[in-house]
């Protein structure tokens, strides 16, 4: 069973900082990546940020420059530095793994990052 637990989110002003936290347990294969996407109110589900196994990190547009993506392959954890922060960047976070031959997603339950003054 494959499990993602998420933490750090909360309540930021703009402009501000977090840090998001995920660590992957469990029985599996491999790991072929791992990332984060998002979900604001109102909108579909769409990636943040994503790390492959040999290092090469994906941005969405509207994070490149703010957000940054790191991993510790030997702990299976990925981390979300998150700066400059917009109310827009409002909405919960899910840490995602693509494992196995199979590339199958796995998603945490979330973290709220909310974003306001």
């Amino acid at each position: 069973q494959v499990q993602l637990v998420e933490s750090g989110g909360g309540l930021v002003r703009p402009g501000g900082s977090l840090r998001l936290s995920c660590a992957l347990s469990g029985s599996f294969y491999s790991i072929n990546a791992m990332g984060w996407y998002r979900k604001a109110p109102g909108k579909e589900r769409e990636l943040v940020a994503r790390m492959t196994n040999d290092g090469t990190t994906t941005y969405a547009d509207s994070v490149k420059g703010r957000f940054t993506i790191s991993r510790d392959n030997a702990k299976n954890t990925v981390a979300l530095e998150m700066n400059s922060l917009k109310p827009e960047d409002t909405a919960v976070y899910y840490c995602n793994a693509d494992i196995g031959l199979a590339h199958y997603d796995y998603f945490g339950q979330g973290t709220q990052v909310t974003v306001s003054s």
